[in-house]
């Protein structure tokens, strides 16, 4: 008996290849395709009109049936309200981690195992494997798009009924199967926008759900460069959008976020993508999530990273448990951001991780 394999189609080159192997391997494949935003889905900066009608036209060219499925109220919930509460709270969250385990293989997959579904597939560069019953997240073969990062949230009963075709490939790889095989979307630009709400301004969008508090932005050395929109609408580490380019001071390097001041309500910056305020030795993660169900070994040289286009750094982990774990870096990490997840590894597997709470200097 062919496996029933239920493939989430966003209309991405991804999600496409990701449909034609599965089909081409002898699945019997169905594609989904999710709506999970309403609010202004018919602006320039999110319309699921053209993915829509390029999911569509991929699922008819594989030769697939394809279901349109409205999760926006469970995104609303379960996701967006999150991520404008630790807005609120002035921390940086990101919203695809809980995406990924709320909505994509939650929602979706629930969805997809009442369609029949025995597996669904996704576009992610990643990929499972099963040992002894347990169910493994590794890193995706192409180290330059590998998003176990953002799936570290993902439980023993997600991983069991998910597949990742693309792991194994390159980018380009894919791009160049879904040329070969006229894929009218091979040459689509990848998204890179807040999750299923798009490429859009982003002071200008999250003004709509908290309100501005301008105030003064300063240097570290307390001269004042500039105003700012409110302190939520920026993050550690953070270089354009500052409006105060054309200050030069000191070594006329560029200017960086390196603090939030909530009691002041200034914005303190510094110079340089290097400095001090900007390298962290270690920090403290809370809600931690162990992928296998138990937590990793204390006083162990582990990986982790703290972004997602961070590379991994060695570290060790202490005073492990499930809701705290303490992690120090052997190296200096740049821009360690509260609201971000760092993620630890043990060579390509990834172990979990957990949502930072604190940035440490010794």
């Amino acid at each position: 008996m062919k496996k029933n394999i239920v493939v989430g189609l966003s209309g991405g080159v991804d999600s496409a290849v990701t449909a034609w192997l599965l089909k081409n391997q002898g699945y019997n494949v169905t594609a989904l395709f999710m709506k999970n935003w309403e609010d202004d889905d018919d602006d320039e900066y999110c319309s699921s009109k053209q993915d829509l009608i390029d999911a569509v036209a991929v699922a008819e060219k594989i030769g697939i049936n394809i279901e349109v499925v409205n999760f926006a109220k469970e995104y609303k919930e379960k996701v967006f309200s999150l991520f404008i509460n630790d807005l609120e709270k002035g921390i940086t969250p990101n919203p695809d981690i809980l995406c990924n385990s709320e909505i994509k293989f939650d929602a979706f997959l629930n969805h997809a195992i009442s369609m029949g579904a025995e597996k669904i597939a996704t576009g992610h560069y990643a990929k499972v494997q099963e040992i002894d019953g347990l169910f493994y997240l590794l890193k995706g073969d192409d180290g330059s798009k590998d998003q176990s990062y953002f799936l570290y949230r993902l439980k023993q009963s997600q991983l069991s009924k998910s597949i990742f075709p693309l792991g194994s490939l390159l980018k380009k790889e894919v791009r160049e199967i879904a040329k070969k095989n006229n894929l009218h979307n091979h040459d689509r630009k990848d998204s890179t926008g807040i999750c299923f709400i798009g490429e859009r301004p982003f002071a200008e969008f999250i003004s709509k759900y908290i309100e501005k508090q301008p105030g003064k932005i300063i240097d570290d050395f307390g001269n004042v460069l500039g105003e700012h929109e409110g302190l939520n609408f920026y993050t550690i580490g953070q270089r354009q959008g500052l409006k105060i380019g054309g200050v030069k001071s000191g070594n006329g390097e560029p200017w960086f976020v390196i603090k939030k001041d909530f009691q002041t309500n200034k914005l303190v910056v510094g110079q340089g993508h290097n400095h001090p305020a900007l390298l962290k030795d270690g920090l403290v993660a809370s809600k931690m999530h162990w992928i296998k169900g138990t937590q990793p070994k204390e006083n162990w040289v582990y990986s982790a990273k703290t972004r997602y286009r961070q590379p991994d750094a060695p570290c060790e982990i202490d005073n492990i448990n499930y809701e705290q774990a303490t992690i120090m870096f052997g190296q200096k990490q740049w821009a360690v951001t509260p609201g971000q997840s760092v993620v630890v590894y043990e060579s390509n597997i990834c172990l979990g991780g957990g949502f930072i709470k604190e940035a440490i200097d010794q």
